[in-house]
């Protein structure tokens, strides 16, 4: 994992009314370039403004890459291709699955980061697809926004997220040469882009106060299904194991592996309030029932689980004792842990983490509702059975991928 440095400006960004206004305005005053990667872009409703930022940058010419991932965005509407192209926005669609995309377990893979970079200087992450809040690929208008969380980084880890998204453009591009206008494709103006974007003189511009914490301790954590598989998991089970307090995870796909069971029970049962906020709303069938036929181990040793009812939950986020948190794109699930590229950016500063804390215990009383253990021991037949069904199906499909879960 990246070593956690202080000298980070945090503001924390819940939901799209607050996230879009501060990405477009990044995107706005950009000089050099943005870099941007995202699971899902939608040109619909909030999306747009996105979508037009990056083409005023391209116009007055700022070098703008997008990766979208070729699930959760198989393809781009005519008229912004159209429009993008005449500007010169350059993009990539990540590992589209075609007709047979499905049944080819090494595609599995997905791009689900989110993550944009501003001229080397402030950097975005969390799990806010550009998707306006109000709406759902699956179910359409939603009377209440989608909880999500991302935030708005200056100081030293943007450096590392520019390197990264630097990087894994060029791979793409070696393999797939965009149309579009384009850094150079030679691995050596990697350097030079570098260097340039991010003079050693240069200095970040400051954060709005509004919800920050100044000169914080973060570290952007990076996986991917290779060689780094573990971070995020990683950084999760050493806070919890060292969490005496509280331990707060809200995450909208849910299934974690044996090792992160064990250590939210421990946790529980060395006196450690633990409190899950998790997807109450159905939204996939896989990921509606897998994660039920966990609830009973943690339930038993006194973790508390509040299903999110106002609106679909999509947040990634965990404070521990008020003093370290997450945010990011990760869910705690098989798909992200082991198949997904991810990005989350973990910090210790107890401004940034009781804040966060603060939004999630509002979430839980307002939106959360209690499962009951007695309840969820005595749920009908067919609901046990749909869950088994479910789990079952997941760990063959991490069977078909050699992975073990």
């Amino acid at each position: 994992m990246a070593p956690v440095l202080p000298g980070h400006q945090l503001q924390l960004l819940q939901g799209g009314e607050t996230f879009f206004p501060a990405l477009v305005a990044a995107i706005d005053g950009s000089r050099r370039d943005v870099r941007m990667e995202t699971y899902i872009f939608s040109t619909e409703g909030a999306g747009s403004l996105v979508a037009q930022a990056l083409e005023r940058a391209a116009r007055r010419g700022v070098s703008v890459s997008l990766v979208i991932d070729g699930v959760g965005t198989p393809a781009l509407q005519a008229a912004w291709v159209k429009r993008w192209r005449e500007a010169g926005v350059a993009w990539r669609i990540f590992l589209p699955w075609g007709r047979i995309g499905l049944l080819v377990p090494s595609r599995w893979r997905r791009l689900h980061r989110k993550l944009c970079v501003v001229d080397g200087e402030v950097a975005f992450c969390g799990g806010i697809n550009v998707l306006d809040d109000h709406f759902d690929p699956n179910h359409g208008r939603l009377a209440a926004p989608r909880l999500d969380f991302s935030v708005r980084v200056t100081g030293p880890l943007v450096r590392d997220a520019y390197a990264e998204m630097m990087r894994f453009w060029w791979r793409l591009e070696a393999v797939h040469p965009t149309g579009a206008p384009h850094l150079p494709s030679q691995w050596h103006a990697l350097q030079q882009a570098m260097r340039s974007a991010w003079p050693l003189d240069s200095h970040p511009p400051p954060t709005p106060a509004t919800d920050s914490a100044t000169g914080a301790q973060a570290a952007l954590v990076l996986r991917d299904n290779l060689r780094h598989r573990a971070r995020i998991e990683q950084a999760y089970l050493a806070a919890i194991r060292l969490a005496s307090r509280e331990i707060i995870i809200a995450n909208a796909y849910f299934l974690p592996g044996r090792r992160l069971r064990r250590a939210l029970i421990a946790a529980a049962q060395r006196g450690v309030r633990v409190r899950l906020l998790l997807q109450g709303r159905y939204e996939y069938f896989m990921q509606y029932h897998a994660a039920r036929p966990v609830y009973g181990r943690l339930l038993a040793a006194g973790v508390e689980i509040h299903e999110y009812r106002s609106s679909f939950l999509h947040a990634k986020v965990a404070v521990v004792d008020e003093r370290w948190a997450t945010v990011g794109s990760s869910n705690l699930d098989p798909l992200s842990l082991l198949l997904a590229r991810e990005a989350n950016v973990v910090v210790r500063d107890g401004h940034f983490a009781s804040e966060l804390r603060k939004r999630l215990v509002q979430a839980m009383a307002r939106g959360g509702e209690p499962v009951d253990p007695a309840a969820y021991a005595s749920r009908p037949l067919r609901e046990r059975l749909l869950d088994r069904v479910a789990f079952g199906l997941m760990r063959l499909g991490l069977f078909l991928t050699g992975k073990r879960y």
